[in-house]
């Protein structure tokens, strides 16, 4: 038996509103955007808001199982994995598979029938298919349920195949591909990608590449940690810049990243895992990292071009053309590549980096997460 664990502080029968935001770890952009709706709707209070990551809560080691072969699918075998996520656009295949999650399934119908949420948000789209396997067709739902689409333009249909009341799309475009799908356009809101509100940060302002202001580039690492080494010794070759890694929990990758630096006779600022990616976005002029969901819209929201460094076929080709499209960043997957776009868009006084940080501004939303917190609450007003 499966026992969910509510705040003591919280009496959930007395609250005005309650709100449950499912999410799953299958990738960085569900968690990140179920984190920052939860704080937005807490900020603005009137409301109790829980986030329940439900595969984790029934299936445990499992699980994380499948997330690691999913992680190792998309940065080692792209193929594989866009054919099957093409499967997974074309085909029922998910309906197919819904008895798979039976224990999830009954875990949710038990949560809605024993405390009655006003409102359930999801930001991975397979519980839409869980929610309409319990209420069946046009079935009467006490609750107002909202889908947070995590991915933009190249949108696969598993987003939206289900029943969902409204569908939250982060940019104008995707609202677009939504629309030609067949969706109402009274469901789909373009209320931009929930974001930290670090990201509004009004003192948060950075001077232009010059020499006196710098040149700063952060480089992510967060796939292809064997190249890491070897993009950066490229990278340290460019004169008049300042490179900034991060390297996430792996200490022999900072290691070796140390060690090129040292070999190199340049400093390089080496953090390892931080709670500080949205003041070191704000305050870089570049970011080289790869084209996922929450990496892009966070580099939108902190205005910060981006060098895309790889595209996983599918799921991120959308938040690659997002930038490239705009004329907010470029795809760039060699080293030398992108050794020579760092060089261009800092060449004539940065005049490739203004074109750049001009166009992104005007996709920046970073109090989206708000915005969105408050159209939930209005949905549920009583």
């Amino acid at each position: 038996m499966i026992f969910i664990s509510f705040p003591d502080n919280v009496d959930w029968m007395s609250s005005n509103r309650k709100i449950f935001v499912l999410t799953a770890g299958y990738g960085e952009g569900h968690n990140t955007a179920a984190k920052n709706v939860q704080k937005a709707i807490e900020t603005l209070g009137d409301a109790e808001v829980q986030v329940f990551d439900l595969f984790d809560i029934c299936y445990g080691r499992w699980n994380k199982l499948a997330t690691k072969a999913y992680l190792t699918a998309i940065n080692r075998t792209p193929a594989i994995w866009q054919k099957f996520y093409q499967m997974l656009h074309e085909t029922t295949l998910v309906e197919r598979t819904l008895f798979s999650m039976s224990k999830m399934r009954g875990l949710l119908a038990k949560m809605i029938e024993e405390q009655k949420p006003d409102a359930i948000v999801s930001t991975y789209p397979v519980y839409s298919f869980l929610l309409e396997s319990i209420f069946p067709g046009e079935a009467q739902r006490s609750f107002v349920h909202t889908t947070i689409v995590t991915d933009s333009i190249t949108i696969n249909s598993v987003w939206h195949r289900a029943r969902s009341d409204y569908f939250i799309v982060p940019n104008d475009e995707t609202a677009k591909v939504m629309l030609r799908e067949g969706i109402p356009g009274h469901k789909v809101k373009n209320l931009g990608f929930p974001v930290t509100s670090r990201f509004s940060n009004p003192e948060a302002v950075r001077p232009a590449p010059s020499d006196q202001a710098g040149r700063k580039v952060l480089f992510m690492i967060n796939f292809g940690k064997r190249e890491a080494p070897i993009l950066l010794a490229r990278l340290v070759q460019i004169p008049n810049i300042h490179v900034t890694v991060t390297v996430g929990r792996d200490a022999a990758l900072h290691t070796r990243i140390a060690e090129v630096a040292a070999q190199a006779n340049r400093k390089v600022e080496i953090f390892g895992w931080t709670d500080r990616m949205p003041e070191l976005l704000m305050s870089h002029h570049l970011l080289i990292s790869k084209a996922g969901g929450a990496t892009v819209q966070e580099s939108t929201a902190a205005k910060t071009p981006m060098i895309i460094s790889q595209v996983v076929p599918g799921q991120e080709e959308g938040n690659a053309r997002l930038l490239t499209e705009n004329e907010c960043g470029r795809v760039a997957e060699s080293h030398e590549e992108i050794a020579a776009t760092v060089e261009e868009a800092f060449a004539d006084d940065g005049r490739l980096w203004r074109k750049w940080h001009t166009n992104i501004t005007r996709l920046s939303r970073p109090g989206a997460a708000l915005d969105i917190a408050k159209f939930v609450l209005d949905t549920t007003e009583k």
